[in-house]
């Protein structure tokens, strides 16, 4: 096995990491990344058979868990309900509650609303140059989950800050301050939430919170704290997802000169999945193995990490013919972006309805979209986002 460096916070990294990704898949199904001094996966394959296999999970096994600093116990007794980080039964409890509240057909009732919220934010639009991110991309999600959940949307503004602190503890540049926002944001985010949960409580309306507390499953219930942490959740990983996947999706749109004719009702399917395929938000998730397993040519022995590389995976030449190049008329198969398996993304249809439905009506009422500044990422990685998206109609 290969042992590579490369800094996740180096900015030529930052703004295009695939040809480390082409290194390293070169060098194997795995290599050691030595900047993390983890065990990463590449190829789709291998990825796959990771993400699928129940002998690696996302708990770390009791006898490989560190102390948690005191200073971050608020961060992480939150996190110990997530569903993101468990396995079964607990996790099979929650995802079960949760599904019953966050079903298909309210996630498809969402389609009028996300339509006439893309009308809105149009037509708020700068006249002039502008940034497509805060006028568009960061609105659209966080607003229809502030809806969803059943949350004022005039907090918004609250939510995304919250959210945006929070996730800075998955970033390679994580320091003590960004770690005492996250902490801050989460105590804020707890008690706004737990406020709306106690009113729902007492006065139920149709809204995804008074769902989840009337979601029941062989006379299990969601706890507060299990109530409080599934909606953090589902606004702190689908919103970030969507926002980087509108932002990295416009710029491969226009980059590669493609606009309204890719994204008709017969097309947009396929659209959607290739520019989740080419520039996914996430690139890299973890695995901890609960046995000693071979996989790739190595022996991972109980309670050693695993990175999968999701990004690499989809730019896998043995599965995508001329990966590197984005093709909106790409025959249809499944790529890594929402993961796969037991922990695949719960907002997952909810990401590719807003997705569907905002992008044929931005290139449709905009028609001479295109860019006037050179597009730049920002300094997130594990996530891969714009840091802005300057553009003029």
């Amino acid at each position: 096995m290969q042992s590579l460096s490369q800094s996740p916070t180096d900015n030529a990294f930052v703004q295009n990491p695939y040809p480390f990704y082409d290194r390293a898949r070169a060098a194997g199904p795995l290599f050691h990344w030595q900047d993390y001094d983890l065990i990463c996966a590449t190829s789709a394959t291998t990825v796959g058979a990771i993400l699928r296999d129940r002998r690696f999970g996302r708990e770390v096994p009791e006898e490989k868990r560190a102390p948690t600093p005191d200073h971050l116990k608020p961060f992480y007794a939150v996190e110990a309900h997530s569903m993101l980080e468990l396995e079964p039964p607990r996790h099979t409890r929650l995802r079960s509650l949760v599904l019953r509240a966050f079903t298909s057909r309210r996630i498809a009732a969402l389609a009028p609303e996300i339509e006439a919220l893309t009308h809105d934010l149009i037509d708020a639009f700068p006249a002039g140059e502008f940034d497509l991110l805060p006028h568009f991309a960061q609105k659209l999600p966080v607003i229809i989950i502030a809806r969803l959940l059943g949350v004022p949307e005039a907090r918004a503004g609250d939510l995304l800050a919250w959210s945006n602190a929070m996730v800075g503890m998955y970033q390679a540049r994580r320091d003590r301050a960004m770690e005492d926002a996250a902490v801050a944001a989460t105590e804020a985010f707890v008690d706004f939430l737990r406020n709306y949960v106690e009113e729902r409580r007492a006065k139920p309306a149709d809204d995804l919170i008074t769902h989840l507390i009337a979601a029941e499953m062989e006379g299990e219930k969601l706890s507060t704290d299990e109530l409080i942490t599934t909606c953090i959740l589902l606004l702190n990983a689908g919103h970030e997802a969507t926002v980087h996947t509108i932002g990295n999706g416009v710029k491969a749109l226009i980059e590669n000169g493609f606009g309204a004719d890719s994204l008709t009702p017969d097309a947009i399917d396929a659209t959607v999945e290739e520019i989740l395929r080419f520039d996914p938000p996430l690139h890299l998730f973890t695995r901890h193995a609960y046995e000693d397993i071979e996989i790739g040519g190595h022996t991972f022995r109980r309670g050693d990490e695993v990175g999968c590389l999701l990004a690499a995976a989809n730019r896998d030449p043995r599965q995508w013919d001329r990966p590197d190049r984005f093709n909106p008329s790409r025959p249809v198969k499944p790529n890594l972006s929402f993961g796969v398996g037991l922990h695949f993304c719960v907002g997952a249809p909810l990401a590719r309805l807003e997705l569907k439905t905002a992008l044929p009506i931005l290139f449709d009422r905009l028609p001479g979209l295109r860019l006037t500044a050179p597009p730049r990422y920002a300094n997130l990685y594990h996530f891969h986002g714009l840091l802005q998206l300057t553009m003029r109609a």
